[in-house]
């Protein structure tokens, strides 16, 4: 008899279409410009290796502290990280995890039974579904406003609730459409959540990357209405994802945060996953980590100037503004069918891009471009859209 498998995996694992294209386009040696990277340390980006080394090394002989919460010194530094556009944090308010994936299984656990629901937003990155399913919670979408601010409504998030549901999330700046919650629109659902008893979960992993031109994007922790978390990491403020450190800061009602603190130290002890010399560096490896995000600034700005540059009066297709991130999205004629677009470019141009259903997108058609390759790839790639929609 063959073993039984959870559900909390699809029943079919198998790539798709342009998933397979896009394997074999990337092992048969010939050139790409792939678009659809994210990954910080696999772009051409200079890291300053040594400095890094020597933050590790200088860690490397300290003793193992055990601690749910994660080392004193290490939430201090994020704390101290965050001041610049969050209200004052007390460390101990703050857990560390070995990444935002990690804390948002710690959310989940920490605030719904089987079955219950998390509201999370549309278009924006598909990683929610999968992680509320591997925790046995339902994901339910609720719409941002329309092309192209993609703002932020209360009211939109409002009629999705049901009595499931257990928290509302927000990803601010969004993935992928750069779009960030206004002050008051991050206020006005912290009240909403806070008379129906919901948390907020404020994904800002990409909060230091404004567009240029855009001030900082506020943080939800100074809502106040409600128990809220943020959440960021290393992965994305500091360009270091196989550095694996990521946090959570909780803010709201005094004896809600209590609770909630001494629920999730009970979670974290049974996993303690953050890597202890990592956090003993993390001090400094915030400060490096400044001249890794600026690169990683002017990569984005400069690709988003090409790419703007590139598709300047396309046909049929239309770079769509952004408050921050790391990706271009560009609004097709909805008559297109952005799949095959992407199957046509990927096959004769050798050019990978993100079809929109991917974010799910669920009016128009789109593409989305990581703005993390080289400049030159990234004008490439418009100029290949644009010849094909010629």
């Amino acid at each position: 008899m063959s073993a039984r498998f959870s559900s909390r995996t699809p029943a079919d694992l198998a790539p798709n279409r342009l998933s397979a294209l896009a394997d074999r386009l990337r092992t048969d040696g010939g050139g790409l410009s792939d678009l659809t990277a994210t990954n910080p340390t696999a772009v051409g980006l200079s890291y300053p290796v040594r400095e890094l080394q020597g933050a590790l090394a200088a860690a490397a002989a300290e003793p193992y502290e055990p601690s749910p919460r994660g080392l004193w010194s290490a939430r201090r530094a994020v704390a101290d990280f965050l001041a610049y556009r969050t209200p004052a944090i007390d460390p101990e308010q703050i857990f560390l995890t070995s990444s935002t994936s990690e804390a948002y299984g710690y959310l989940f656990k920490l605030l719904c039974e089987p079955g219950d629901q998390i509201l999370v937003p549309r278009p924006s990155y598909p990683l929610f579904e999968h992680l509320c399913r591997l925790d046995a919670v339902e994901a339910r979408g609720y719409a941002l406003g329309r092309s192209p601010e993609f703002a932020l409504d209360p009211d939109r998030v409002e009629v999705e609730l049901g009595p499931r549901t257990r928290a509302v999330v927000v990803v601010s700046p969004n993935n992928p459409t750069g779009s960030v919650a206004s002050p008051a629109a991050l206020a006005e659902l912290s009240q909403l959540c806070g008379e129906r008893g919901l948390a907020l979960i404020a994904d800002e992993v990409f909060a230091e990357y404004p567009a240029a031109g855009h001030a900082p994007p506020a943080s939800a922790l100074g809502g106040g209405g409600c128990l809220c978390f943020a959440l960021g990491g290393l992965s994305k403020s500091s360009g270091l994802p196989h550095y694996k450190l990521g946090w959570l800061a909780l803010a709201g009602p005094s004896d809600e945060c209590a609770a909630a603190a001494l629920r999730l130290e009970h979670i974290a002890d049974a996993y303690l996953s953050a890597p202890g010399p990592v956090m003993r560096a993390l001090p400094r490896l915030l400060e490096i980590g400044a001249d890794i995000r600026r690169a990683i600034a002017e990569r984005v700005d400069a690709g988003r100037a090409a790419a703007e540059a590139a598709l300047a009066g396309a046909p049929r297709a239309r770079l769509l503004p952004a408050a921050g991130g790391w990706s271009a999205v560009i609004e097709l004629d909805p008559e297109l069918d952005e799949e095959a677009l992407c199957l046509r470019l990927a096959e004769a141009e050798r050019v990978l891009l993100h079809p929109g259903y991917f974010f799910d997108f669920d009016r128009g058609a789109h593409v989305v471009a990581s703005l993390l390759p080289p400049v030159g790839e990234v004008e490439r790639a418009m100029k290949a859209l644009r010849h094909l929609l010629a």
